[in-house]
């Protein structure tokens, strides 16, 4: 038992020693163009990663460029020689190549380099081989392009194309590429036109593209050698396309996707690098293949750059059914999602908040025009009320110029029928008769603005002085009826206020009523003396108006000017606390107190500087 277990655990130790000792798989990976060349480089890095993964032994790699591929009379000779010195003592398990120069070159040359190596032949077009080309030992892993999809998937995505530029350049497998391109696009001719740029050099054909006419679009293609027999590297030649183009792009492979690419059905460099790897992992065990020996990738499902779409205004629904798209930039709900959702709350609370004080601000709007409107009405009802007052008194001015007119009219007549006439006298009394007319009208005018102002008018300038004159003009037949004595006692300068006439009217029509009828019961002479001043050392106007009544009882002299507080047996209460409404709104103020003999009230208005 002892021996038993002794031997399995010296069996397994020499396994585990010689697996670790094994010498590694010796691959030669032969790129068609050089190893900067971005396509061979991309598929070449694939299949190295897949089969270091994928393999139990340890892969020694060697890397080679079949840079005669470029040139039409290049001598191939030398590089064969080359590889023979190279390979003549170091065995190799496997040669893979990728593209199709390097494909022929081992076909043409393979009794002189690796008669009995296998060859894996890689990532060229399937038309370019066929299964009687490959010996007993070889395979293939062809990629099957087919290229009208991809003018089929321009002309869905972008409809209204009318120009395909084809970016090739002018090597013997680009030529080659541009000869059956333009038999497989024969079908399109008749709806788009193709532009095929393999006879220009770099230069010009950068220069073509950047003045594209509107609907065009491009084909990156091939481009290593361009017309003028000038060689590139792949990778800069579509950084200077992409860089110039006025005009979206596609390809055939996923080689530059996500570098400028607009997408669509592609060949995917990692399908044929995990394709090539399985098929030579089997090589390398020493199984010859079986079966088919030329498998291919096809087209993998449509796939869009984001980016692109945005940039050449393509709507996602003109997209195939079943694309896939890359690069979308999430949104703000996709980066803020947190933040955002507290935003539209605090916004909503917000909203909800400002909606409400909007309805109690119009509530107010509201309920203060309405005010407006009612104070404003009982200003003009106090109005009609001082009129009525006053009705007599305008009816006995009116009287006067009324029969002034008529006795100068009668007058008229009489020196008419005179023989002559005297014409003279006749013109003076006409005069007469246009002036009592005037008078008469002013003191019509005047009843009526009182009346009829019912809205605030637009507040100007006008002289505090003015106002006086025209007050004492309207109250002096009631104070002669009364037997008052109207005294005004003016400044000698202008005061302007910026108000309203008629309010001003009102507010001292009240104050001078007021003063005659505390004035009523006075045996002794009445007096009422209206006056004006400009307030030192203030830019104020002060109007002071004062009887020789017997005063403001004390207990109501506080609270004057509040509604319905009134002295007289009669009075509504309402003059003063309308008067008082009046000169506040325009910024002044109105007080009242007593003096040895009667009463004054006073108020004082902002005065107007004059520039």
């Amino acid at each position: 038992m002892a021996l038993r277990l002794f031997l399995s655990t010296l069996a397994l130790l020499l396994a585990t020693t010689g697996a670790a000792f094994s010498e590694p798989k010796r691959v030669l990976l032969l790129h068609s163009f050089t190893r900067d060349f971005d396509a061979s480089n991309a598929i070449a890095k694939s299949i190295r990663e897949e089969l270091t993964k994928r393999s139990a032994n340890p892969i020694d790699f060697s890397e080679l460029s079949l840079v005669t591929a470029r040139y039409a009379d290049s001598e191939e000779q030398p590089f064969v020689e080359y590889l023979r010195a190279l390979f003549s003592k170091r065995r190799l398990d496997l040669v893979i190549t990728t593209g199709a120069p390097a494909a022929d070159f081992i076909r043409r040359h393979r009794q002189e380099l690796f008669t009995t190596v296998p060859a894996l032949f890689s990532a060229l077009e399937r038309r370019r081989v066929a299964p009687e080309h490959l010996s007993g030992r070889d395979a293939a892993v062809a990629i099957h392009n087919v290229y009208p999809r991809i003018i089929e998937n321009i002309l869905e995505v972008l409809p209204k194309t009318t120009n395909v530029t084809m970016i090739l350049g002018n090597s013997p497998i680009e030529r080659f590429w541009t000869e059956q391109l333009k038999v497989e696009f024969q079908p399109f001719e008749k709806r788009v036109a193709f532009t095929w740029t393999n006879d220009m050099s770099l230069e010009d054909m950068l220069k073509h593209i950047s003045a594209l006419p509107p609907e065009s679009t491009i084909f990156f293609g091939l481009m290593s050698i361009d017309a003028v027999g000038v060689s590139h590297e792949e990778s800069e030649v579509f950084a200077r396309v992409r860089a110039a183009a006025n005009a979206p792009i596609f390809s055939y492979i996923d080689l530059y996707f996500g570098q400028g690419l607009v997408g669509g059905p592609l060949s995917r460099v990692g399908d044929i690098g995990e394709l090539t790897a399985g098929v030579a992992l089997g090589m390398l065990d020493g199984r010859a293949p079986t079966g088919d020996r030329l498998s291919s990738t096809e087209f993998g499902a449509p796939k869009f750059d984001w980016r692109e779409l945005q940039r050449w205004n393509i709507s996602e629904s003109r997209l195939p059914r079943g694309s896939e798209v890359y690069f979308r930039e999430p949104g703000m709900w996709e980066r803020h999602r947190i933040e955002v959702s507290a935003g539209i709350a605090a916004l909503l609370l917000q909203t909800g908040i400002i909606s409400l004080l909007l309805v109690e601000r119009r509530r107010r709007s509201t309920a203060e025009e309405e005010a407006g409107n009612r104070r404003r009405e009982l200003i003009r009802l106090n109005r009609v009320t001082t009129a009525n007052v006053l009705s007599s008194s305008i009816a006995h001015e009116l009287n006067q110029p009324l029969g002034a007119i008529l006795s100068n009219a009668e007058a008229a007549q009489m020196l008419l029928e005179a023989n002559p006439p005297d014409l003279t006298q006749i013109g003076e009394i006409l005069g007469d008769i246009v002036r009592d007319d005037q008078r008469a009208g002013e003191i019509i005018v005047g009843l009526r603005n009182l009346l009829n102002n019912k809205a605030i008018s637009d507040l100007q300038p006008c002289d505090m002085n003015d106002t006086v004159r025209d007050v004492a003009r309207i109250i002096s037949p009631e104070a002669t009826r009364r037997g008052v004595v109207l005294r005004t006692m003016l400044a000698p300068e202008p005061l302007l206020v910026r108000s309203d006439p008629i309010h001003l009217q009102q507010v001292m029509l009240n104050l001078v009523m007021n003063g005659m009828d505390a004035m009523d019961d006075v045996p002794s002479r009445q007096n009422l003396t209206i006056r004006t001043r400009r307030r030192e050392h203030s830019d104020a106007v002060e109007v002071a108006i004062s009887d020789s009544g017997n005063g403001i009882p004390e207990k109501d002299l506080a609270n004057i000017f509040d509604a319905f507080v009134t002295t007289k047996p009669q009075g509504t209460g309402l003059g003063l606390p309308i008067a008082r409404t009046i000169v506040e709104s325009y910024g002044g103020e109105i007080w009242a107190e007593n003096r040895q003999r009667g009463a004054v009230f006073s108020f004082r208005l902002p005065l107007v500087k004059v520039a």
